[in-house]
């Protein structure tokens, strides 16, 4: 399965375990870590971890074994590493204080461009 497809499998999974707010992001350009950033909100702690751990059981079932999962002892964030898909799954006010999407949408400065540096 290639990035783009994964991508696809990735979101809609998290829509058919109603995950909300589903975001995709694509960092091609940004970095090599990965292809894609998918972030999603539960709409509780049990609800998040529950997403995380359906989408991990989804993926391992398509033959995509998860790199990492991190964050589920909390259960406000949880980071599933996808190799070419990095997936996070946040409560709604975690997900507003982080602001990953503004994050991810900086654009890198050259010097020519930055007079100051």
């Amino acid at each position: 399965m290639n990035s783009e497809e994964l991508q696809e499998f990735v979101c809609d999974t998290l829509e058919g375990i109603k995950a909300k707010d589903i975001e995709v992001l694509d960092i091609r350009k940004m970095t090599t870590m990965a292809d894609f950033i998918v972030v999603a909100s539960g709409t509780s702690g049990r609800h998040v971890s529950s997403v995380a751990d359906r989408l991990v059981e989804a993926a391992k079932a398509e033959g995509v074994q998860p790199l990492g999962v991190e964050g589920k002892e909390g259960s406000e964030w949880v980071l599933i590493d996808l190799n070419d898909i990095i997936v996070h799954v946040m409560q709604p006010a975690t997900r507003d204080f982080y602001k990953l999407e503004d994050l991810w949408s900086m654009r890198p400065t050259t010097i020519a461009e930055n007079p100051n540096a």
